[in-house]
This record gives C-alpha cells, sequence and structure tokens, in this order.
C-alpha cells in the first residue's frame, strides 16, 4: 500500500480530534467547537490524500482586515504524520501539530506544545488555513530534525511578534519554524550557521510597526519588540516562508484550505 493511500484510509477511518482542555489555543476558544474540529479533519484529510507526512500551516488567529499588508495568517506549526493516543485508549493515524505558543500568564515567554488539529485552529478568527507542503526529500529531513532534540534546541523562549529572524535575541513561532527548516536544508543544528543562512538567503517581510500596534490588544502588545531590528523592521510569516520556500525548490505545494474547499493564492 503507497503512504497516500495508508494515511488516506486510516484519517477516513478515524473520527476527528476532540478539542483537548489543558492546551493553550482549547482554553479560549474564538469559534464555535463543532465547527473547529470539522474544519481540522477536512484539513487532515486533504493533506492525507495528498500523501502529506509533514506540513506547515497556517492559520487566521486575528481578523485580517486589522493586520498590516503582508500579513494574513498569524500562527503557524509543523502538522506530521503520527499514531495518536486518545484519551479513551483508542489509538488511530493523524496529524499533530508542532508549535510554539505564547504562555497565557506571560506573553513575552514561549513554550513548544505539541497538540491536535483541533487545537491548532481553536484560536482562529476564521476558518482559513495556509498550506505549504514541503518537497518529499525535505519532508524526510524535516521528520529527522522534528524528531531530534535539535527542535528544542533551536527554541528561544523570549517571545516577541516582531522577532527578527537573523538574531536570536527573540523569536516567535515563524522563526522557530524557519529555523527548523534551515536545519533540515543544511543539515546542521549550529544556531550561529542556521541564522547566518538566513541573513544570507532568506527575506523577511517588511512590516509597518504602527499598524500591528493597532491591531494587538493590549496585553499582546507586551511582546511587540523592534529591540533586535534596525531602522527597518522585517520578521518571518507565513507569507515570507512561503515565498523563500518557492524561490528555492524547497516546496511542492502551496496553497489555502477554507470549508469551501481548497484554493490556490
Amino acid at each position: 500500500m503507497t503512504i497516500k493511500a495508508f494515511i488516506s484510509a486510516a484519517l477516513l477511518a478515524f473520527a476527528p480530534l476532540p478539542l483537548a482542555a489543558g492546551s493553550s489555543s482549547a482554553s479560549n476558544p474564538v469559534l464555535p467547537v463543532a465547527e473547529v474540529s470539522t474544519f481540522a479533519d477536512q484539513v487532515q484529510k486533504d493533506l492525507a490524500a495528498r500523501g502529506v507526512r509533514v506540513a506547515i500551516v497556517g492559520r487566521m488567529g486575528r481578523d485580517p482586515d486589522s493586520l498590516p499588508e503582508g500579513v494574513t495568517y498569524t500562527h503557524l506549526g509543523f502538522w506530521v504524520f503520527s499514531r495518536i493516543t486518545m484519551s479513551d485508549g483508542r489509538t488511530g493515524e493523524g496529524y499533530r501539530v508542532y508549535n510554539l505558543y505564547q504562555r497565557a500568564g506571560d506573553r513575552t515567554v514561549s513554550d513548544l506544545i505539541q497538540d491536535s488539529p483541533a487545537d491548532f485552529f481553536a484560536g482562529a478568527k476564521r476558518l482559513d488555513a495556509g498550506i505549504i507542503i514541503p518537497d518529499p526529500r525535505l519532508q524526510t529531513k524535516l521528520l529527522q530534525v522534528i524528531g531530534s532534540p535539535t527542535y528544542a534546541a533551536l527554541h528561544n523562549p523570549r517571545y516577541s511578534v516582531l522577532a527578527n529572524p537573523a538574531t536570536d535575541q527573540f523569536q516567535n513561532c515563524t522563526e522557530h519554524t524557519l529555523n527548523v527548516v534551515m536545519a533540515a536544508v543544511y543539515d546542521t543544528a549550529d544556531p550561529a550557521q542556521i541564522k547566518a543562512n538566513i541573513a544570507a538567503h532568506f527575506q523577511p517581510q517588511v512590516i509597518a510597526v504602527d499598524g500591528l500596534q493597532r491591531a494587538l490588544a493590549p496585553a499582546l502588545s507586551q511582546a511587540l519588540s523592534t529591540a533586535d531590528h534596525g531602522p527597518v523592521v522585517g520578521t518571518a510569516t507565513f507569507g515570507s516562508l512561503a515565498r523563500f520556500m518557492q524561490t528555492h525548490d524547497l516546496s511542492a505545494q502551496t496553497y489555502r484550505i477554507t470549508p469551501q474547499g481548497a484554493f490556490r493564492f
């Protein structure tokens, strides 16, 4: 049986994963739980039908109309095909989400969290997902990095919404994802080498800081710092990561999913 057939059969027979009560997003859901779970399962089935072992998925955590130009998806993570044990003891195959969340009690600090697709979308403002499917060879290398100590070692808990991806002073979820991608592409766990490669080859998204400050609630604004930037503020975003991967032939597909289906950007 091919990977595509195996994953598709397993997921189509496996019920949508429920929201985990202790997850960062599930503790404060924005949209109805049933709609979120259905959409999360839709994204899982789409990835499964394409035979994806690891994908980069972004969600809309804020109203995109309120965000600066060039920013649509405000949170992303790696979706990794895994064997999953449910709370009732059942097991099956599905996607586990590896991502970085701000701490609820201190938005300037982050933690690496594994949760379910439904947990991931619990914090969504709209049911709209950005999808980057890495090239199959890169998927293999990403799985190796994610399953190694390097994944955690590339995490910097000092959080800033506008973290400069070329430095290690602060970090956000997209920068950590970029670090992992670079570790896989260049076969290195050396943070200094990863940052040098990012500075040389990655073009960050230039951000209008005033617009972002207006879009963020006061509690979230505490995690907005430009101390690691020069006169131009640029950060890693879903769009800049997608462009980087497309430019360097590192992605197989880039598209979006809504409840109405999958669409090209």
